[in-house]
């Protein structure tokens, strides 16, 4: 039977209607649609700051295969508030859904032939993220948004974003951001990278980031997925990579755990809390590479690359 992505996690991703942020703007105007962001900001009473060091915003892109999704709903409005009370702002941003509407093909021909549609759309998402970056840089005045203390977040197709932005600006592709800037961090719930070039690779140093990744995900490659060149190298390989440069990160291995992973905001709050604190605020440079196995965590189901683009 036919379950897209946002049907497997309906009960944590499920879209909900209604739902408002604290703030709504318009950050960019495409051929096709008006792209939009919301704020959430500190909750009253919660500490933004340790000393003089101020906590970063979280950006964040939510997932949906490239197909779905929204930038708010019931559960990660939760994981908002989760900041917020621990005095984080949040910024939540549309991007354009470069997979909508297109029919994979069957076997390894239609799959390869994908990845040139996956390489655009996840390319589109990462224009478009630095375009709100853009727009809260011109407005940092007004909105009261630091540009200059920002850290990615994403889950599922916005963890391949949050990725691919953050190798983008390691190797100088920078076009379309303020100028000087870099995230403080990155948090990627089941992310990877897409390319059709071979391995991706960081010339320099990529900000602290965090990985999260089901070592069974079959919705988003943990290791590769591909062949000649082209495919969807996951968190595996990237930690692998990062390793062999010396490059500073923190990688999360689930055993056993599918696709799951991508909803598991609020199940891994006190791992994201110490990154943000220790890693991002402190500047701690640290390597982590941690096995977990916990029968105890959360499962709703398997769900697989052919399971989302029937």
């Amino acid at each position: 039977m036919k379950k897209t992505f946002l049907t497997i996690l309906a009960v944590l991703l499920a879209a909900s209607q209604g739902l408002s942020g604290q703030e709504v703007y318009c950050y960019a105007d495409r051929d096709t649609c008006s792209l939009y962001l919301d704020i959430f900001r500190p909750s009253e009473g919660a500490v933004s700051s340790s000393g003089e060091v101020s906590k970063p915003t979280i950006v964040y892109l939510f997932g949906g295969g490239f197909i779905g999704g929204q930038r708010k709903d019931d559960f990660t409005t939760k994981w908002f508030k989760l900041l917020n009370d621990n005095g984080f702002p949040v910024v939540t941003i549309d991007y354009r859904l470069g997979m909508k509407n297109y029919k994979v093909g069957k076997g390894l021909s239609g799959a390869l032939k994908a990845v040139d549609r996956f390489l655009l759309s996840q390319q589109v998402g990462v224009e478009d993220l630095f375009s709100a970056i853009t727009y809260l840089d011109v407005n940092k005045e007004t909105l009261g948004i630091d540009t200059g203390n920002i850290v990615f977040a994403g889950s599922s197709a916005g963890a391949i974003i949050t990725l691919a932005a953050v190798h983008a600006i390691a190797n100088g592709n920078t076009a379309g951001l303020p100028e000087g800037f870099k995230p403080k961090g990155a948090i990627s719930f089941a992310g990877a990278i897409i390319s059709t070039s071979g391995a991706p690779d960081f010339k320099d140093a990529p900000c602290p980031l965090l990985l999260f990744h089901g070592t069974a995900d079959k919705a988003v490659a943990y290791k590769h997925y591909g062949i000649f060149g082209k495919g969807i190298w996951g968190s595996d390989f990237l930690a692998g990579r990062l390793s062999k440069k010396g490059y500073p990160h923190c990688i999360y291995r689930f055993k056993d755990r599918t696709h799951d992973v991508a909803a598991y905001h609020m199940v891994l709050w006190e791992l994201e809390r110490q990154f943000l604190e220790e890693c991002v605020m402190a500047g701690h440079v640290k390597t982590l590479d941690a096995f977990v196995d916990d029968a105890s965590l959360p499962s709703w189901g398997s769900l697989s690359m052919g399971d989302i683009y029937k």
